[in-house]
C-alpha cells in the first residue's frame, strides 16, 4: 500500500477501530434482520450477527499492520527490484512478501486474539451458543455451582486463546522466508 494510499484511509482506519462490539452489534442485528430474510435459512441470524460483529472489531489490526510491513520494505531491496527490471507480480513475491510477512502475521495473531474475545462478548449479547452464552447463561443462573463452572469456562476461553495464538505463530513461521535468500 502506498503511502498515499494509507495517509487516505488511515483516517477511516482510526474511527472505526475502536468502536466496541457493544456498538456494531446494535447495527449488524439491524442490518441482517433487514437483509437476510429466508424461509429456510442457511445459517442462524445469531450466528451471521456474531460473525459480522467479530470481523469489523478485528480487521484493523490486520489492515494496518499489513500496511505498515508493506510501506517498511527496504528501499534498496526495491531499488534493486527495479535495477533487475522484475514485475509488478515478482517484486510482490519476492521483495514485499518475504520483508512484510513477520508484520502482516503480526496484525493476524492481534486479529485473531481479538476476534476470539469479541466472540465470546457476541456469543453473550446475540445468544448466540458457545461459550459466552454458557458464561452468561451461568451468571444468570446464580446457583451455588455457577462461579465454579464460570471460572472453568474463563481457563477453557484462555486455554483456547492461547491454542489460537501458537496455531498462528506455527503458521507464520511456516510462510516466513529466509530473508537472505530473496535475490537468490
Amino acid at each position: 500500500m502506498s503511502n498515499t494510499l494509507y495517509q487516505a484511509f488511515n483516517p477511516i482506519i482510526q474511527v472505526f477501530k475502536p468502536v466496541s462490539p457493544l456498538a456494531w452489534l446494535p447495527l449488524v442485528t439491524i442490518v441482517v434482520s433487514a437483509m437476510y430474510v429466508s424461509e429456510d435459512p442457511m445459517f442462524e441470524k445469531s450466528f451471521i450477527n456474531s460473525a459480522l460483529v467479530v470481523t469489523l472489531c478485528c480487521l484493523w489490526p490486520a489492515i494496518v499492520n499489513t500496511a505498515v510491513g508493506v510501506s517498511g520494505v527496504s528501499k534498496d531491496l526495491i531499488n534493486v527490484s527495479r535495477v533487475l527490471k522484475l514485475s509488478w507480480l515478482t517484486r510482490t513475491v519476492k521483495i514485499v512478501l518475504p520483508s512484510s510477512v513477520p508484520m502482516i502475521f503480526t496484525g493476524l495473531r492481534l486479529s485473531l486474539g481479538i476476534g476470539w474475545m469479541v466472540l465470546i462478548a457476541a456469543e453473550m449479547l446475540a445468544q448466540n451458543p458457545g461459550l459466552g452464552k454458557f458464561v452468561w447463561d451461568e451468571f444468570q443462573n446464580g446457583s451455588s455451582n455457577s462461579l465454579a463452572r464460570i471460572m472453568v469456562a474463563v481457563l477453557v476461553i484462555g486455554f483456547i486463546g492461547f491454542l489460537l495464538d501458537r496455531g498462528m505463530l506455527m503458521l507464520q513461521k511456516t510462510f516466513s522466508w529466509d530473508k537472505t535468500a530473496i535475490l537468490r
